[in-house]
């Protein structure tokens, strides 16, 4: 077996310019085609690089110094971003960040879906980039005997202690520090994953943007938790907004934040937020945007994308707890939302009920199942709304989504990748991309958003 020809070592020093970025936020430097990867380089710069590890296709380096910079360089303004896994974009300019998502898209869809004439517009992006996660879910440990939480450094379950997250609300940084100052007052130890040992394991923080309404979820190893009327009571005292502190128990080893079992120490099951002028309760395992400045510009856009009239019958499938199908509902005819969490169904019937909204009907179950039986009951829907999870939509839901024949598609997608993927798929089979919108819903990280506006290939040259 021939050994690969790689033209770099383990250890060199070398000198290179960097020519474009990964989607994680590596800057990637070509030796006699060979491409390394260099995390913190950025495209246009060149640096001294030491090389850390070869592949046989690819291998890594560290930026030692820069000789050239990009104009498009950052002073990341957080202490921690070299250490911590959170954010991988910070030394990039934000107008930097958004041509990249804007170009990670395009390029995307054209080499996975084929895609090179659809129109993928500029990336909508946040007046003010920061500050903007209503959610903090931060593991808790110990370093030294002393408890510490934060994000875990970049591909590993090391935490990195964080003073304060410079994309967390204000808030939510209040509740981590608070939660650390009281456990440790009251001897409370923090989890060991290796050992499987400890009380509290993760510090959960929810905030309503529009009505300053705190939860404070201490996710703990057990049911036991020492001197909780203690901790409940100074909970209270140091955080004026907290409507609700729940205990979440999960026993399991597992990487996974929560367990079966929540219970409400003090205050509401619920706290709630508005998204434009509708109003949602959130429990403390509920899924809920967590930028909602951007969330409502995504729904805009997909409502647009929609173009209802009023007449129309709307399919949601993957409707959550009923965000976007609440949206839909105001100018649509009747919606149906399905989703195979049952909790999120619950969810999203009770926030119907919260806002008053009639002409939506919420199913459990997969939708690949759950939409061929509503069609067998004569529902035709003119537009069918997609927002899957990162893994895409299956495709036994793409051919039932085929069958129903809608007049409009409209997906919304976190994963460019299985989006374009997806898109391929409709492509073939009688559907027409005719735009893909990216929102920057991360900024500072390296995930983005996008609403697809999709229609049947026969109306497309009418549209």
């Amino acid at each position: 077996m021939t050994k690969p020809n790689i033209p770099v070592e383990k250890n060199q020093l070398i000198e290179v310019t960097f020519e474009d970025l990964t989607h994680d936020g590596a800057g990637v430097a070509k030796i006699s085609g060979y491409p390394l990867f260099v995390p913190r380089a950025l495209p246009g710069e060149t640096g001294k690089i030491k090389v850390v590890k070869t592949k046989k296709n690819f291998g890594y380096g560290r930026l030692l110094e820069i000789t050239e910079e990009s104009q498009d360089r950052a002073e990341p303004p957080c202490p921690i971003f070299e250490r911590c896994g959170g954010c991988q974009l910070q030394h990039l300019s934000y107008e930097g960040q958004l041509k990249q998502k804007e170009k990670y898209v395009r390029e995307v869809l054209a080499r996975i879906g084929g895609l090179t004439q659809v129109k993928v517009h500029p990336t909508i992006g946040m007046d003010e980039p920061w500050r903007y996660r209503n959610k903090a879910q931060v593991p808790v440990g110990e370093d030294r005997g002393k408890i510490i939480a934060g994000f875990y450094a970049e591909r590993s379950h090391r935490i990195v202690d964080m003073p304060s997250c410079a994309i967390q609300h204000e808030l939510n940084d209040d509740v981590v520090q608070v939660v650390k100052k009281i456990a440790k007052k009251y001897g409370i130890r923090g989890y060991d994953d290796e050992k499987h040992k400890g009380t509290l394991r993760h510090i959960v923080s929810r905030h309503g943007k529009t009505t300053d309404e705190l939860m404070v979820v201490l996710v703990t190893k057990g049911k036991e938790l020492p001197n909780k009327k203690n901790i409940i009571e100074d909970i209270r005292n140091e955080l004026p907004n907290v409507k609700s502190i729940v205990q979440n128990m999960n026993p399991k080893r597992t990487n996974v934040i929560f367990g079966d079992k929540t219970e409400v120490l003090w205050g509401t099951e619920v706290i709630h937020d508005y998204i434009g002028n509708i109003k949602f309760a959130i429990s403390a395992r509920s899924f809920y945007q967590v930028n909602p400045v951007q969330t409502k510009v995504l729904y805009e856009k997909a409502l647009e994308y929609a173009d209802l009239s009023g007449s129309e019958t709307v399919i949601d499938a993957y409707c959550g707890i009923g965000t976007i199908s609440l949206f839909l509902a105001k100018q649509a005819k009747k919606v149906l939302g399905v989703e195979i969490v049952p909790e999120a169904i619950s969810d999203a019937k009770k926030n119907a009920k919260l806002n008053g909204i009639e002409n939506v009907d919420f199913a459990v179950g997969e939708a690949e199942k759950v939409m061929p039986w509503w069609y067998a009951q004569g529902v035709r829907p003119e537009v069918v709304v997609v927002d899957p999870p990162r893994k895409g939509c299956d495709e036994s839901l793409l051919e039932t989504m085929v069958n129903m024949n809608p007049e409009r598609i409209v997906y919304v997608s976190c994963n460019p990748s299985t989006l374009a993927r997806d898109l391929k798929y409709l492509q073939a089979n009688g559907y027409e991309t005719k735009e893909v919108q990216p929102v920057d819903m991360f900024p500072q990280t390296n995930h983005v958003e996008c609403v697809s506006q999709i229609v049947l290939k026969e109306e497309a040259g009418t549209q």
